[in-house]
């Protein structure tokens, strides 16, 4: 058709191949009709996994290591959602709604992320607010020294402390990321002298890890999903999105 010269791209005849066009944007007309973007009929897929420990949170790993997307079988090419380093657990959302990726690991966006966090030794009140205020990090890759940024806790809440006769202090904590730099909450807690014993990722925004065992996934429901785009600032699925929110 477009050798015969019967398709027009913005009013202008063309007849030569490739001819490319934006879909959303070109006004393509074939024998002078107007042709309407077509809207696929594929919903996206939103899958809930909560993560084991030594699982990479990637789709591939050079070290030949099992990753995420090998423990949810759904048919389609999903990607997750944000990382958890291997040795953490919990909350990983995938998913091939790219939009909604995009807001979820954007920073600007601030979507909540609440992980619990058991650290080896007693973190007092005044290593707490240490962490509220933020402490420099060096950025990952600068070797000699480097970028230094400061990192905090959108907030920080203490669950316990436990010392038992015999045993080495813990304390339990609740930890609210709004962005994050790569394994900050780790070295954060390092900067005080403590390590983290263990790292649970519980939500993200209002998804909830609650009741799914480790290694186990399901698929989201619809109103976790509108619930989530929304908090992403994105309107429900299926709504078209208004030219303000790009």
């Amino acid at each position: 058709m477009i050798r015969e010269g019967r398709v027009r791209i913005n009013g202008t005849v063309v007849r030569t191949l490739p001819a490319w066009v934006d879909p959303q944007h070109d006004q393509v007309e074939v024998d002078g009709q107007r042709l309407r973007p077509h809207r696929s009929s594929h919903e996206p897929c939103y899958v809930l996994l909560n993560k084991p420990r030594h699982v990479i949170s990637t789709t591939h790993d050079p070290e030949g290591r099992r990753h995420v997307t090998e423990l949810v079988s759904t048919g389609r090419r999903l990607y997750p959602v944000g990382r958890l380093d291997a040795d953490s657990t919990g909350l990983i959302l995938l998913t091939d709604d790219g939009d909604l990726a995009h807001r979820l690991t954007h920073p600007r966006y601030e979507v909540a992320k609440v992980y619990r966090v058991s650290v080896r030794g007693r973190v007092t009140d005044e290593d707490v607010q240490k962490l509220k205020k933020g402490l420099f990090l060096v950025g990952r890759g600068d070797p000699g020294g480097g970028t230094t940024r400061r990192a905090s806790f959108a907030h920080v809440r203490l669950i316990s402390r436990m010392h038992r006769r015999g045993k080495e202090p813990r304390t339990r904590l609740a930890v609210t990321l709004r962005e994050g730099q790569n394994r900050q909450i780790r070295r954060l807690v390092a900067r005080l002298g403590h390590k983290v014993l263990r790292l649970e990722r519980v939500s993200l925004g209002p998804l909830r890890i609650q009741g799914l065992p480790v290694g186990h996934w399901r698929h989201l429901r619809p109103g976790e999903v509108a619930s989530l785009r929304r908090a992403a600032g994105l309107p429900p699925p299926g709504r078209p999105q208004r030219k303000k929110d790009h």
